[in-house]
């Protein structure tokens, strides 16, 4: 039986990272792009011997699995020209962590020139429709940094994954709650990657009831709520020793499905636009509706009383001093 759509080409940086190998068999299994859609595999990683061999035995583990249908051929390589030639999403999960003693700005910096480098080869090498997601943190000012280098494919082609986010959020509250997370509904994001961000939970529904009425303790929500969700990641290293793996290869697999899904609102990392207060050139998180495949809007609406916009100033100022930290990138 012959394939019904022809296969798309994926390239992933740090793909053989904690990340990848938690991300790519679901992606093989058809979780991302769905379970009647071809795939080739383009797997970047960094130039060294331990990389590249992890990288290969990732791909025979893959083969292992027995994908016939999906799994159309697999390239790995330390070159980004090759890696991104005509690869219809780029999917970048690499980024130097931060070390011990880095300051937030000294971070920015370091993977400043990572993504400029990689926004380059996009740029020369990937296909017309190419979608480029970004995972390496500080997420939203990296995409700021890789969109700056894109001159053939506009802003919105390139999203910052807050759905680990949003998930975190929706989940939070679900146990609150004592519910299931499907109980949990109209959730989002709102800024920065960061501790300054802002979970919507007053547009949040538990069982099609408002959050603030199903949980009655709007300072749990006000104060433990937010803090718990904007330092979960830390609270992940302190509690294993390494950052989100599996929750984040997770979210970018909702992140890109979501994309692709006619209809649907999510949160996005995207070039704000000026959008719920934000300034019109940084990447901040807001709901979207996805109007076709990798297409979206806005959804504008969204009321913001004087805690939430106090919220949003903060972590638009955040994202501010980040873009200053990193001006001469862009």
């Amino acid at each position: 039986m012959r394939d019904s759509k022809p296969p798309i080409k994926i390239a992933i940086t740090g793909a053989a990272g904690q990340i990848g190998y938690a991300l790519l068999f679901r992606m093989a299994s058809g979780e991302m792009f769905g379970p009647d859609q071809p795939m080739i595999l383009h797997l970047i990683e960094v130039p060294s011997e331990k990389a590249m061999k992890a990288a290969n035995g990732l791909i025979m583990e893959l083969h292992d699995c027995a994908f016939p249908l999906l799994l159309k051929g697999t390239v790995i390589t330390s070159d980004a020209l090759e890696g991104f030639r005509g690869a219809n999403w780029c999917l970048l999960v690499g980024a130097k962590p931060r070390g011990r003693g880095m300051e937030r700005s000294d971070l920015l910096k370091e993977n400043g020139r990572i993504f400029i480098e990689q926004g380059n080869a996009i740029e020369k090498a990937a296909a017309d429709d190419c979608r480029v997601v970004i995972v390496g943190n500080p997420v939203n000012t990296n995409a700021m940094i890789l969109s700056s280098r894109l001159k053939r494919f506009d802003a919105d082609r390139v999203t910052a994954m807050m759905r680990l986010d949003e998930n975190r959020a929706r989940a939070r509250l679900a146990r609150k709650a004592n519910v299931s997370v499907r109980d949990v509904s109209e959730i989002y994001v709102l800024g920065n990657h960061s501790p300054t961000m802002f979970p919507t939970f007053h547009t949040a529904k538990i069982q099609g009831k408002p959050a603030v009425e199903a949980i009655r303790d709007l300072n749990w929500l006000r104060g433990e709520f937010i803090d718990v969700v904007g330092k979960r990641g830390a609270a992940i290293i302190s509690a294993r020793g390494a950052s989100s793996a599996a929750s984040a290869a997770n979210g970018l697999i909702d992140h890109v499905r979501d994309m692709l899904t006619p209809g649907k609102i999510h949160t996005l990392g995207i070039q704000s636009k000026g959008h719920y207060g934000f300034d019109p050139n940084v990447w901040a998180g807001m709901p979207v509706r996805t109007t076709g495949p990798g297409n979206f809007e806005v959804v504008k609406d969204l009321p913001l009383d004087d805690f939430a916009r106090e919220k949003v100033a903060a972590s638009n100022k955040e994202l501010l001093e980040e873009r200053a930290a990193v001006k001469g990138m862009l």
